[in-house]
């Protein structure tokens, strides 16, 4: 594939867009054998057949580094309840929150759930996206936990598109453990997870650091698990109240901390040291009235390189447009629009521990996107509205 007439923005650059004006890129197979000016492309690719993208803009596929995209259910009714005032903790202890969608996930079918899934998977891929991450933790039960990851994997087998797994057991407490973290971490988490990677369904061990979830300490007992198993990990840090999961995190240099509202500078230059990535979600952040913001100023001074996601999940982010989440980061959270790109490509697929994705430079992934639109801030610029003209996922158009 010889794609030529077109701005590109490879996001190869430290900062910026990385911009290439009347660009061409050459694909052959599902990888990017050469980029530049349309002038200098090499003698032995000018007689290939060209497609001319018209002036429009190119760059990396979007990728989503943080999703909860199958679930069963719906939380609607606890939107309304946080609108009439009781806020997301108090709905998480009295039995709704992530337990409520435990429940319905538990009785839905795999089935069910894939049909569910795959209509947020095409609303994403019409956006734009080649990568998703999905994680489990809406089972809480071994059975529930495999079915989840097993429906995950279903996804890029019906879909063109990249489906990365986490491993979420430790979400919350069930139930049936109430006041017993330890034991649901120790008899029900930790198993699940070594079933689950016997399996071949798990990439990455991720957890929920928090008040109304579980204490560093029980993260770290699973962190180890993972550890051994020679799983990366990743968690959800900080978000409601500042209690050590990012330090946490640092530690056993995971790939990422995400939320990270309540993190502070000592936090900050912790994950610049690991080289962990800050995943940032606005969905969450808008859809939960909060107001603290993550520590964005603290980030840049420390060197941490910042993802943004949709978060996409049926209580907290019913987002599953990545545009949106671009918008969100800029003007909720004060990224640039540069900033903005870089976390829903490069950043993205580092958070995702995959180094061939992201950027458009030779060897990488050919999974671009074509957008209608001739400057990269219009991506982000935009509400509810897509320019996307046209996607290539492996180098296929």
């Amino acid at each position: 594939m010889f794609l030529t007439n077109a701005r590109i923005a490879t996001m190869t650059a430290p900062s910026g867009y990385g911009m290439i004006n009347d660009g061409a890129i050459v694909i052959e197979g599902d990888r990017i054998v050469w980029v530049g000016v349309l002038a200098d492309v090499p003698s032995d690719h000018e007689t290939q057949d060209a497609t001319d993208l018209g002036g429009r803009l190119v760059t990396p596929a979007l990728i989503d580094c943080h999703t909860h995209l199958v679930f069963g259910g719906n939380r609607a009714g606890e939107f309304e309840q946080r609108l009439e005032g009781v806020s997301y903790e108090e709905i998480a202890r009295s039995g709704g929150g992530i337990v409520s969608t435990v429940r319905a996930t538990q009785q839905a079918s795999p089935d069910a759930l894939f049909c569910d899934a795959l209509t947020r998977v095409d609303a994403m891929i019409a956006e734009g996206v080649s990568t998703i991450e999905v994680k489990s933790g809406y089972g809480l039960d071994r059975d529930t936990e495999l079915k989840m990851l097993r429906v995950a994997r279903r996804i890029a087998d019906a879909r063109p598109v990249t489906v990365c797994t986490s491993f979420l057991g430790a979400h919350a407490v069930p139930p049936e453990f109430a006041g017993n973290a330890d034991g649901y971490i120790d008899q029900v988490c930790i198993p699940t997870l070594q079933a689950a990677h016997a399996e071949g369904l798990v990439d990455a061990v991720d957890g929920f650091c928090e008040g109304i979830a579980f204490d560093t300490d029980q993260i770290a007992r699973v962190f180890d698990a993972a550890r051994a198993l020679g799983l990366p990990v990743k968690l959800h840090a900080e978000q409601l109240s500042n209690i050590g999961g990012t330090q946490l995190a640092a530690r056993y240099g995971a790939l990422s901390a995400d939320h990270v509202e309540y993190a502070n500078a000592a936090d900050a230059r912790a994950m610049g040291q690991a080289g962990s990535v800050a995943v940032l979600l606005p969905g969450a952040f808008y859809t939960l009235h909060e107001t603290q913001m993550p520590p964005v100023a603290a980030f840049r001074k420390a060197g941490v390189p910042m993802a943004i996601a949709t978060d996409c999940n049926p209580g907290s982010s019913p987002l599953a447009s990545p545009l949106l989440a671009l918008n969100m980061a800029c003007t909720l959270f004060r990224l640039t629009p540069a900033e903005a790109l870089a976390g829903l490509t490069r950043t993205a697929a580092q958070a995702l521990g995959l180094s061939d994705q992201g950027q458009i430079a030779p060897s990488m992934r050919a999974d671009l996107a074509v957008w209608n639109v001739t400057e990269p801030a219009e991506l982000a610029y935009r509400i509810g509205f897509n320019p996307l003209h046209s996607r290539i996922f492996g180098g296929t158009l």
